[in-house]
């Protein structure tokens, strides 16, 4: 729970569970040795390749201003920073893949990152499995609007008041609005029972989370859902008599030149060599090297960026007729986004003259992200530290910069306006769906702070347009016909979050907490009473018996979808035998550390402006 910027605001208004209280190993620190070595280059790579190449190694800011040289980072020294031993990345130019290159070494005193090093691909094994059903939807074997319990065979999807009003379809499941629960899935050590699909699908031991059901009427709201995607993998396999691994390997990752791909979980030991390990954020191993997911279809691709950008190849081959398993039509409504600017697989981003399809992932100790226009150019970069999210965005916006693709970073200009002029805007604002953005000036610096972040300065662009440096949003302040502020519009990823300015009575006990929670950060002093609650929620998880009515909405339902696990893994640890404060991050939230007399962790709380805890995590730290 690191301290957050205005990046963070908007996953809060695009995903409705944005806190979450984790049950993750935390390892101590290590260090990384990040060096450096060219894979898989073209032969008639020419130097305009290889200076590419060198540039994105410097690391560029989300803004820029002309005539100031930015500060650009090493990626070594980030990688090293963010405890990331290994990097992957390739780009694809003028619809090819122009190079790629491997940065780091696959584990932490081990061999460098080679054009065959696997990583798991986590989540955007999601649209590469919808290339499977895509085909058979071609071939007239499945109908996307059918429901899929005509399919099922050896399970079905429970009735009930939800799918008796609108039974859920392949194409609902494939763009995450079919009412399904069970956002992600934690994987299962090496050493640990693995489940069968059965057993994922309804939440038996061993499996470890939570029964797949429709919970919501499906078609009316988006809602990410890895365990739709586990109900499409049981279809898959119900409908070919083939078993997962092995319908895509024939079906999709061959005909498409994906050949160092797999779907085999767990994967193979001679193919172990190959791996870069996993790492957790403190720089230590991932206990047991890489987790196991028999949920194969939402998370359980192992591949390289090589092996994706062939995917996003096929993809824009399709597009423009050629495609070796997509037809034009087929690939046209793959990509059409749909609720929440999802297509039938990836999200669907960019503007309407240049959009991209894109795709992140997130396993155990691996992060990943795929964002390719639909004509000419993308990149895909994969990394294996549970950090490498931070890493990714860095790159991202670097290869755009160095491409000077439609959206890389943008060049602003700080315009001279009295900071007096700043007053006007003081306040805060309700913003839609949720959350507030609070507005002070301190001397000649307007701070915007979001709920439940930090601080961030905003410059002007004009006397009612601001921006802040340390991401890419613009604030833009509106007046009433009497020319007063009254609402704000935040411009960020593309779309626009507005908000409505609250009045004074409203406000204040919104600003009185944001006062508390700054100046705790600025002393590093814990909010009153966060270690006895902090105490008691573990002891209660320990338990099985949070009380919920002290948790924020979004928290409690995400622990009442995890709340077996959690409890298996606190309940053998015995009574607290310490607590002890470490700091407090920019948003407020409270760090300690946790001692029992099997374990150790790092575990913090962040209290909500109505004294409901907003959010939490408890890193266990593996021996």
């Amino acid at each position: 729970m690191s301290g957050s910027t205005l990046s963070e605001v908007l996953r809060s208004f695009r995903k409705t569970a944005v806190r979450d209280l984790r049950m993750v190993s935390w390892l101590a620190r290590a260090a990384a040795h990040c060096g450096v070595v060219c894979l898989a280059v073209p032969a008639n790579a020419g130097s305009n390749i290889e200076r590419s190449i060198e540039h994105i190694q410097r690391l560029v800011p989300p803004v820029l201003l002309p005539g100031e040289a930015p500060v650009r980072p090493k990626l070594s020294d980030r990688m090293a920073e963010l405890h990331v031993p290994g990097v992957s990345i390739a780009v694809i130019h003028d619809g090819e893949i122009q190079w790629a290159r491997g940065f780091g070494v696959t584990r932490v005193g081990g061999p460098p990152v080679s054009a065959k090093t696997l990583f798991q691909a986590a989540s955007i094994s999601k649209p590469v499995s919808a290339l499977a059903v895509l085909q058979l939807v071609q071939a007239g074997r499945l109908d996307l609007d059918t429901d899929v319990n005509r399919y099922l065979k050896s399970w079905k999807t429970p009735s009930n008041a939800f799918t008796e009003k609108h039974p859920i379809t392949l194409r609902e499941l494939l763009t995450h609005n079919a009412g399904v629960t069970v956002h992600g899935f934690r994987g299962y050590a090496s050493d640990a029972p693995i489940p069968t699909l059965t057993q994922v699908l309804d939440g038996t031991p061993p499996a470890n989370s939570p029964a797949i059901r429709v919970d919501t009427t499906p078609g009316t709201a988006w809602r990410y859902s890895g365990g739709g995607y586990v109900i499409v993998q049981q279809l898959l396999e119900d409908v070919t008599g083939t078993p997962f691994a092995q319908l895509m390997r024939d079906s999709v990752l061959v005909p498409i030149a994906m050949t160092e791909s797999t779907f085999d979980q767990p994967l193979p030991p001679s193919r172990m060599v190959d791996v870069a390990l996993p790492y957790q954020s403190s720089g230590r191993p991932v206990r047991g090297g890489p987790h196991v997911y028999p949920e194969r279809a939402p998370a359980g691709l192992w591949t390289t960026p090589s092996d994706l950008a062939r995917y996003a190849l096929e993809v824009q081959r399709a597009l423009a007729g050629s495609g070796r398993i997509l037809s034009t039509v087929t690939a046209t409504q793959m990509l059409t986004p749909g609720m929440n600017q999802w297509g039938l697989g990836p999200m669907i981003g960019g503007s309407p003259a240049r959009p991209y399809f894109e795709h992140s992932g997130a396993n155990e100790g691996y992060r990943c992200e795929l964002r390719v226009y639909e004509t000419g150019d993308g990149a895909v970069v994969m990394t294996d530290g549970d950090d490498g999210g931070v890493l990714i965005n860095e790159l991202m916006r670097t290869i755009a910069y160095e491409y000077e693709w439609p959206d890389r970073p943008p060049v602003r200009r700080v315009a001279k306006v009295d900071p007096r002029r700043f007053d006007a805007f003081v306040g805060t604002y309700q913003m839609a769906p949720h959350g507030t953005f609070t507005f002070t000036r301190e001397g000649k610096r307007l701070l915007a702070q979001a709920t439940g972040q930090g601080q961030v300065e905003l410059f002007p662009e004009s006397e009612r347009v601001y921006f802040a440096k340390v991401v890419d949003a613009v604030v833009t302040f509106q007046l009433d016909d009497q020319g007063r502020p009254s609402g704000v519009i935040l411009r960020q990823g593309g779309q626009d979050f507005t908000g409505k300015r609250l009045d004074d009575a409203a406000a204040k006990p919104i600003v009185e907490v944001l006062a508390i929670v700054n100046k705790s950060y600025r002393e590093q002093k814990p909010s009153p009473g966060s270690e006895a609650r902090l105490r008691k929620l573990i002891e209660d998880l320990a338990a099985g018996t949070p009380d919920y009515t002290r948790m924020s909405p979004e928290l409690a339902g995400l622990t009442r979808a995890t709340l077996a696990a959690i409890q298996k893994e606190l309940s053998g640890l015995g009574p607290i035998s310490a607590l002890v404060f470490q700091r407090v991050n920019a948003n407020g939230a409270v760090i300690y550390r946790v001692t029992w007399k099997q374990a150790e962790a790092e575990a913090g709380i962040l209290l909500g402006t109505d004294g409901t805890i907003d959010s939490a995590s408890i890193q266990i730290e593996d021996d």
